[in-house]
């Protein structure tokens, strides 16, 4: 329990190690954790903005790793990512059992929505957790143009990096943050984890409540 503690409320001290440990392969694990959470429409519960934003606000508190090399790799996977989800829905639209499935007002609300919105759409889903995931992959369903997707996926990806990349940075360099730094990651995760445990309450009650609804 005390070790467990320690590491909870040591989380740079424990963190260091590994990243020396795992050396360029820390890069290779970054990106495929962002893949993994735009490219697979099954893991949108993965780190996101949050990996991001920690990662460099981590790099300003300790350069073990590079800027110049984390960036490109957050943009790359994400954009990767993106068009492989994007891929996945393309293909998926071609059989007839999903296409049965694809049917109702959400799925046709997110028809109008991109159909609308276009670029603008896919760059600014980038910024919803959860939501991102499923942007690339209803583009693919409904055939939204690949040129058009691809320019709001660069424009939305870039900006999400930037954006997350520059604040986590910035974050890192306050005094206040780096003499507490192990605390205020832990406070930032486990912020995170009660966003998505409520968040599955939420939508647990709701469903509850619907299927009363029915009954009645």
């Amino acid at each position: 329990m005390s070790h467990l503690f320690y590491l909870l409320t040591h989380i740079a001290e424990t963190i260091i190690p590994m990243f020396e440990w795992m050396g360029a392969w820390s890069y290779v694990l970054l990106f495929i954790l962002i893949f993994m959470e735009t490219g697979l429409v099954i893991f949108p519960w993965l780190p996101g903005e949050s990996l991001v934003f920690l990662t460099c606000s981590f790099i300003a508190f300790n350069p073990i790793l590079k800027m110049e090399i984390v960036i490109p790799v957050f943009f790359f996977a994400a954009l990767i990512g993106d068009t492989v989800n994007y891929y996945i829905g393309h293909s998926l639209s071609h059989w007839q059992w999903l296409k049965k499935r694809m049917t109702g007002p959400r799925f046709e609300k997110a028809q109008e929505f991109l159909a609308h919105h276009g670029i603008k759409a896919v760059a600014l889903g980038r910024f919803v957790p959860l939501i991102r995931t499923f942007v690339p992959l209803i583009a693919g369903t409904m055939q939204f143009p690949f040129h058009r997707f691809t320019i709001g996926n660069i424009i939305g990806v870039t900006l999400w990096v930037a954006i997350g990349a520059g604040c986590g940075y910035y974050f890192g360099t306050i005094p206040f943050v780096r003499q507490h730094f192990s605390l205020i990651i832990l406070a930032f995760v486990v912020g995170s984890l009660l966003g998505v445990g409520l968040l599955a309450l939420i939508k647990a009650i709701r469903q509850r409540i619907i299927k009363r609804n029915r009954m009645l």
